[in-house]
C-alpha cells in the first residue's frame, strides 16, 4: 500500500512599496496547479514588481495540516513571511 501524499498548495505573490516604503501585496496570493506554472508566472511578475515569491507546501486544508513552505522562486524584496 502506498501512502497518500498530501495535496500541494502552490502560491505566487508580488510586492511593491507603498508611499511610506512598506512592502504591500499587489498580486496574490494566487494559487497554481503546478510548480512550473507558478515559477513561470513569478518570473514574469519579477520584471514588474519590487519583489516576487513562489512557494509551495503540502496542505490538508480540511483538517488544517500544513507542511513547511518551500521557496520555488524568489526575486527582489520580500516582506517577512510567517
Amino acid at each position: 500500500m502506498s501512502e497518500d501524499k498530501l495535496p500541494k498548495l502552490i502560491v505566487v505573490m508580488a510586492f511593491d512599496p507603498d508611499d511610506t516604503g512598506e512592502l504591500q501585496t499587489v498580486f496574490g496570493p494566487q494559487d497554481y496547479q503546478s510548480e512550473d506554472r507558478a515559477v513561470r508566472q513569478a518570473k514574469l511578475l519579477a520584471e514588474q514588481h519590487a519583489g516576487v515569491i513562489a512557494w509551495s507546501r503540502e496542505a490538508n486544508v480540511d483538517v488544517g495540516e500544513y507542511g513547511e513552505p518551500v521557496t520555488l522562486f524568489q526575486a527582489g524584496d520580500i516582506p517577512d513571511m510567517e
